[in-house]
């Protein structure tokens, strides 16, 4: 599946919304507290938003066999669709990727092939299978269908809270941001979009820094699903010249957000609570929604959680100081996006210690390229 080097548009998404009508739910809002919101995706089809831009991809560009690189959520959501539309599936999958996500994409009847090497090298296996095999390449996020599709998240939380000031996006590929970026010209009035990373996996603000996009060696964050090692070619030109901030997230901060998700009731997996890792640091000055991007998080026994829900109102209001009344700071004013990205990125070098970021080699790699910290990333 080509791109066609054109980014997809407002239009593009709404007629994405309309497309995927059926296969993929409309999902709540859930308060977390009075000016918190949480658009609840872990309760989506599939257990993510990725089911989104997934089902746009394969109505819009119908085959009979289909191939996607993805670390279990997108993978989850095309084997879905592939068993509901009667579409041969293979799914390739990264050293480090859920054992209990890959046994859900089995159980739907697609094939799994698993690489020794991080994100690029799935991708890159990925689209070698395409080639040999005539299959469509279904991208987990570069691909204008694949962004459309998981722009209609933001659509829905513009469409239902337009008065939002701050919405917080994981990011790993960079579609479910880039879409929300996009979404976001439906407003009359200006929303900051920020997008959050794992600390060791910071494709998108080492390259908006540089002004270039730029690959990183991979990580193993505990957030699974946001592991990628370079900004996609659709997303990048839309993230850098739309989103507001881009902030990264250690793995104990996205540890203890996931904490106060499930005290809460909300079953997500770490991916999941990075977004409300990114509120908690950053904060609003008004309301705020947190994108909650999936629940697919394997319990002890390697199933997949279900946890069941209470209603909406997640917190008691007798329980004092809320868990996010760090998102009530007012920001500091507006700067250059990318000298204020660099500068936090030079800040966070001398205030996180980066020797707990794992060093991982890929198989076959000789000359040890991916043997660098995060932080020795390369332009491509």
């Amino acid at each position: 599946m080509r791109t066609t080097g054109v980014g997809p548009t407002l239009a593009d998404v709404r007629t994405a919304a309309a497309r995927i009508t059926g296969l993929v739910d409309r999902t709540p809002l859930l308060a977390l507290d009075s000016r918190v919101l949480l658009k609840a995706e872990h309760r989506q089809r599939g257990g993510s938003f990725k089911v989104r831009g997934a089902a746009n991809a394969m109505l819009a560009r119908y085959a009979g066999e289909v191939v996607a690189g993805s670390s279990g959520n997108h993978g989850i959501a095309v084997a879905m669709l592939g068993a509901a539309l009667g579409i041969r599936v293979t799914i390739v999958m990264a050293a480090g990727a859920s054992d209990g996500k890959a046994q859900v994409i089995r159980s739907l009847g697609a094939g799994v092939v698993q690489v020794a090497g991080g994100v690029a090298e799935r991708d890159r296996r990925a689209e070698d299978i395409a080639a040999a095999t005539g299959a469509v390449l279904v991208p987990s996020s570069d691909h204008e269908l694949v962004v459309a599709g998981a722009g209609t998240v933001g659509l829905e939380v513009f469409e239902e809270v337009p008065a939002v000031s701050t919405i917080f996006v994981p990011a790993g590929g960079g579609g479910l941001l880039a879409g929300v970026c996009v979404a976001a010209s439906a407003l009359s009035r200006p929303v900051r979009v920020v997008g959050v990373e794992p600390m060791s996996a910071r494709r998108y603000a080492v390259s908006v820094a540089r002004g270039a996009p730029t690959e990183l060696p991979p990580s193993m964050t505990i957030a699974d699903g946001l592991r990628g090692q370079r900004p996609g070619a659709v997303p990048w030109p839309i993230i850098r010249h739309r989103v507001d901030d881009l902030i990264g997230v250690t793995d104990d901060a996205i540890i203890h957000a996931l904490g106060i998700l499930r005290r809460a009731g909300v079953s997500a997996e770490p991916s999941g609570a990075v977004a409300l890792a990114g509120a908690l640091r950053r904060g609003s000055a008004g309301r705020a929604v947190v994108i909650v991007s999936g629940g697919n998080g394997v319990a002890g026994d390697g199933s997949t959680s279900t946890t069941e829900e209470p209603p909406a109102e997640l917190l008691p209001a007798s329980t004092g100081e809320s868990a996010c009344s760090s998102l009530h700071r007012s920001g500091r004013a507006e700067e250059s996006r990318g000298r204020r990205i660099a500068e936090r990125m030079q800040l966070e070098e001398r205030l996180y210690d980066r020797t707990d970021i794992p060093r991982v080699r890929s198989a076959g790699d000789s000359r040890g390229d991916t043997d660098r910290r995060a932080g020795e990333a390369r332009p491509t």
